[in-house]
């Protein structure tokens, strides 16, 4: 056996243990303690705030620039439509069945493995470690949390099912909250200004309202309004409508730069963002690693689903095994050679990566 077959039979044992524990966004506590101990089984210091774990592959160079392999450790609730339970892994057909094995549990120990297996050489970087807790709902005490006690990043791979294409750019996410208001009075009479209907007005403009600058990966900026509530009961005219947009910007704005577009294109909807941090993020094609993965023959891509490269500051690339369609659906599998390819590809591509040091 060597030594890739045991790093991917450990990690494919690491899978197990972490589907058989159930870790939903904010209930980490579990998950991360196994992985505490499978570092300190493979004689890492792991490092720990909330539910977050780190760890470094060697003493600390100031003098180098830092990798950081990152992936998550937390699910979403399972759906009531499994016909497997959800907290027990079934392997079947070279499939590994399981809550968060493919999102993003098969991340999580392959690089995990490459993380193993390229701290046993001289890397011209500082390398690390982090499974972080509460990316499913962006949470306050997620990766964020880590971050502000790690050292500056220059560079990080995002684990998740990317089918191991490179995303270099993804969408960001604003959830506005908007109100449009009237004025009340008898629905049997011609009287008051109803704002469910002026709601309505405004949201066939946002139907098609399109922001003037595209990206070329990303397209257009997206909106969907996806909720409305007005009324108190039938006979009396609303004077409040309430509704949400979802938009996924596009790496052309910032969402502060997005929200004043709106508001200005929509003076008379009151819009209440509920946070700006979740930007889009893009990487340069001339990135050492992207350039790598080019040579290797993986296709770039713009990813419209969001991760915790939003809350990144520094340059990343989102890419691991699997496929972003089985996430959140019942029955969510991996394949297992998919994670034996992720090991190498990660392997091959983080080897000897010559990056540069960002100024500080």
């Amino acid at each position: 056996m060597n030594s890739k077959d045991e790093l991917y039979y450990s990690a494919i044992d690491l899978l197990h243990r972490l589907i058989g524990t159930p870790s939903i966004s904010r209930e980490e506590d579990a998950a991360a303690q196994i992985i505490c101990e499978t570092l300190q089984k493979n004689r890492f210091t792991p490092y720990r705030a909330g539910n977050n774990v780190w760890t470094f592959a060697r003493e600390f160079d100031s003098e180098k620039p830092t990798v950081l392999l990152n992936s998550h450790i937390d699910t979403v609730k399972p759906t009531d439509s499994w016909s497997r339970p959800p907290f027990v892994p079934i392997e079947e057909d070279n499939r590994l069945y399981g809550l968060g094995s493919n999102d993003a549990g098969a991340s999580v120990v392959s690089l995990l493995s490459a993380f193993i297996h390229l701290s046993e050489t001289e890397q011209p970087y500082n390398l690390v470690f982090l499974a972080s807790a509460e990316e499913e709902v962006s949470g306050q005490n997620g990766i964020v949390k880590a971050l502000e006690q790690l050292p500056t990043i220059d560079f990080a791979v995002v684990g998740e099912p990317t089918g191991m294409q490179p995303a270099v750019c993804e969408k960001g996410l604003l959830v506005l909250d908007c109100s449009t208001h009237g004025k009340s009075g008898h629905a049997a009479r011609n009287e008051g200004i109803n704002a469910l209907y002026k709601a309505t007005e405004t949201i066939e403009v946002l139907r098609t309202f399109e922001f003037p600058l595209a990206s070329d990966l990303l397209g257009k900026v997206k909106m969907t309004v996806t909720q409305i509530q007005a009324g108190t009961q039938h006979n009396v005219i609303p004077d409040r409508c309430d509704f949400v947009v979802d938009v996924r910007t596009n790496d052309r704005y910032t969402n502060a730069e997005a929200i004043e577009i709106l508001k200005s294109r929509f003076p008379e909807v009151e819009i209440t963002p509920r946070s700006l941090r979740l930007n889009s993020s893009a990487i340069s094609m001339q990135h050492p690693f992207v350039r790598r993965a080019l040579l290797a023959g993986y296709k770039p891509f713009g990813s419209p689903t969001l991760s915790d490269q939003a809350l990144m500051p520094f340059p990343s690339v989102k890419m691991g095994p699997g496929d972003s369609s089985r996430s959140h659906t019942a029955d969510e599998y991996i394949i297992l050679e998919e994670i034996r390819e992720a090991i190498e590809v990660y392997i091959c591509l983080l080897d000897r990566l010559q990056i540069e040091k960002s100024a500080q």
